[in-house]
C-alpha cells in the first residue's frame, strides 16, 4: 500500500499507540516503518547478485527444462474427495457470500457514522490493508476468492430474484449486448481511478469518504449489471473480478463456478494458470501491465528519487497531487511500450520477422508471465505492512465504530512493529523478487517451446526477455532498498 503523507501518519500514530513510542512523522516509510537496516554487502554486490542468479536460471531452463505433459494431465479434482468438497457445498459457500455482504454493509455503516479519526474507525485498515493487499495475498494463495465472495454480485443476485418473484417472472437486468471493442477497458478505466485514489487522493484516509467511494463504485457496478447483465458486466467492468482474478490464476487451484455454484474445483501446478492457449486482449494485457507498472510505482513513491522529484516540481498540495496522477498514467505507458519494444525483439529473435502483427500476438501471449513479477513485488513491498496493520485491526475489531467499545476484550492489543523489521523484509524481498522474475522466464520458456518452431528458435526468442527480466529485477530491488536503507 502506498503511503502517501498522511496515510504515512496514520501508520505512524498506529505503531505509536501499539508501542507507546514516539515516532517523527516524517521518518516513516512503507517498508521498515522508520527503521534503517545497514546491508552487510553493498547494494551494489546484492543487484550483481540477484541478475546473475535469474540469467543462470534462464540458462538453465534453456538447458533442460520441456514441456512433457499437458497442464491438464497434473490437475487434482478436489471434488473427488468427501475432505475437500465442502468447500463447494452450497450452504458453506452462501455462508461465505453472507458473511461478505455483512462486512460489506458494516463498513458503510461505521465509515458514515464512526468516529472520522483514522486511527479510531476500522474502515481505512479494513479497505487498504485487510482487503485491497490481504485479499491479494490470499487469491495467491487460494485462488479466486473474490469471485466466489463478492458482495456486489450477491447483492444484485437477490436483488433479480426479488425483482423476477415480484414481477412474476420478469428480469432486471436489460440484457443489451456489449460490443465487442469494450473488452475489459471499463475495468481498467475504474481500476486505474482506485489507483489514484490510493496514491494521490486527500481523502483516503477519511472514513466517511471511503465509504462513499464504495457506495459510488456499486452503483456503477449495479448499473452496468443492470444494462448488461450480471456475469457480463463482472466480465467487462468490474476492476477487481478482473484485476483479482488474474492475479489468482498463479494460485495452485482452480475453482470454475456456474450459476453461482461452484462446478470445478482443482488443484494444479503454481503459475499453469498464467500459460495462455491463445493472445490476450489489448485490454487485458493492458491491465495487466497496468498492475505490474502500479506496484513498481507504488514502491518508486518510497524513495530519494521521487522525493527529489516532488521537491522540485510541487511546491503546494494541488500541485504535488497533479505530480501524481501524471505519473501514475505515465507509468504504465512506460511499462507498455518498454514491453512492446521487447516483444518486437522476441518475435525477430524466435521467428526472423518482427512486423505489427507477429509482435502483437507474442505481446498477447507472453503478457500473462509477467503476473508472477507483480505479485512477488506485491508481497516485497506490503509485507511489512500488511501484518502491522493487520494487529492493529485485532483492537479495532473491538472498537469499530471508535466510541469506546470493547466488543471482544482485544481494544487494549498491543501492536509489536519489530515482527516484521527492515532486515526480514529485505531478506524477504530478495528472495521473491528473484523467485518472481524466475518463475516469468519459466512460464516464458513453456511458452517459447510451444510457439516456435524448433528448440533453437525458441532459445533465440528467450534472451531479449531474460535481459528484460535483468533490468527489472536490479531495479525492484533497488526500489524496495531505498526506504530500509536510508530510513532513520
Amino acid at each position: 500500500m502506498n503511503l502517501r503523507p498522511a496515510r504515512r501518519n496514520w501508520i505512524v500514530g498506529v505503531l505509536a499507540r501499539g508501542s507507546s513510542l514516539c515516532v517523527a512523522a516524517s521518518g516513516a516509510q512503507a517498508h521498515g516503518f522508520g527503521q534503517r537496516y545497514d546491508l552487510p554487502l553493498p547494494l551494489t554486490l546484492y543487484l550483481c547478485a540477484a541478475a546473475l542468479t535469474v540469467t543462470l536460471s534462464c540458462v538453465m531452463l534453456a538447458l533442460f527444462v520441456q514441456p512433457r505433459r499437458r497442464d491438464g494431465e497434473a490437475r487434482v479434482d478436489l471434488l473427488a474427495y468427501p475432505a475437500t468438497r465442502w468447500i463447494a457445498a452450497p450452504a458453506f459457500v452462501a455462508l461465505v457470500r453472507f458473511s461478505a455482504v455483512l462486512v460489506y454493509g458494516l463498513l458503510l455503516v461505521v465509515g458514515f457514522i464512526g468516529n472520522q479519526d483514522a486511527f479510531h474507525n476500522i474502515v481505512p485498515i479494513t479497505v487498504w490493508a485487510l482487503w485491497w493487499v490481504g485479499l491479494g495475498y490470499a487469491s495467491v494463495l487460494l485462488g479466486d476468492v473474490w469471485r466466489i465472495a463478492n458482495p456486489l454480485e450477491t447483492i444484485f443476485a437477490a436483488a433479480e430474484r426479488a425483482y423476477a418473484f415480484a414481477t412474476r417472472g420478469k428480469r432486471l437486468s436489460r440484457q443489451w449486448p456489449v460490443p465487442p471493442w469494450v473488452e475489459v477497458w471499463p475495468a481498467l478505466g475504474l481500476y486505474l481511478l482506485f489507483l489514484w485514489m490510493e496514491t494521490a487522493w486527500d481523502g483516503s484516509d477519511v472514513p466517511a469518504r471511503i465509504a462513499a467511494a464504495m457506495l459510488l463504485y456499486s452503483a456503477l457496478v449495479w448499473a452496468g449489471m443492470v444494462a448488461y447483465g450480471r456475469e457480463e458486466w463482472l466480465q467487462h467492468g468490474e476492476a477487481f473480478t478482473r484485476v483479482f482474478g488474474l492475479i489468482a490464476r498463479f494460485a495452485p487451484i482452480r475453482v470454475q463456478l456456474a450459476d453461482r455454484r461452484i462446478v470445478a474445483l482443482e488443484l494444479r501446478p503454481y503459475s499453469v494458470g498464467l500459460l495462455a492457449r491463445e493472445p490476450v486482449s489489448r485490454s487485458e494485457m493492458a491491465l495487466a501491465i497496468t498492475i505490474l507498472a502500479a506496484v513498481s510505482f507504488d514502491g518508486f513513491l518510497d524513495t530519494p528519487a521521487w522525493a527529489a522529484l516532488n521537491d522540485a516540481f510541487a511546491t503546494d498540495a494541488p500541485e504535488a497531487t497533479a505530480l501524481r496522477t501524471a505519473a501514475l498514467v505515465a507509468a504504465p505507458l512506460i511499462f507498455l511500450s518498454i514491453y512492446i519494444a521487447f516483444c518486437r525483439l522476441i518475435a525477430w529473435s524466435g521467428a526472423g520477422a518482427s512486423g505489427g502483427e507477429r509482435t502483437a500476438r507474442i505481446a498477447g501471449l507472453f503478457v500473462l508471465t509477467l503476473v508472477p513479477i507483480a505479485i512477488a513485488y506485491q508481497v516485497a513491498h506490503y509485507l511489512s505492512f500488511l501484518v502491522t496493520a493487520g494487529q492493529y485491526a485485532i483492537a479495532l475489531v473491538s472498537d469499530p465504530f471508535g466510541w469506546g467499545w470493547n466488543l471482544f476484550g482485544t481494544a487494549n492489543h498491543l501492536v509489536r512493529p519489530n515482527i516484521v523489521g527492515a532486515r526480514m523484509v529485505w531478506l524477504v524481498s530478495l528472495g521473491v523478487i528473484v523467485a518472481g522474475h524466475v518463475a516469468a522466464l519459466y512460464l516464458g520458456h513453456l511458452l517459447s517451446m510451444r510457439e516456435f518452431a524448433d528448440r533453437r528458435a525458441a532459445t533465440r526468442s528467450e534472451w531479449p526477455m531474460l535481459v528484460l527480466m535483468v533490468g527489472y529485477t536490479m531495479l525492484s530491488l533497488w526500489i524496495i532498498a531505498q526506504p530500509i536503507v536510508n530510513s532513520r
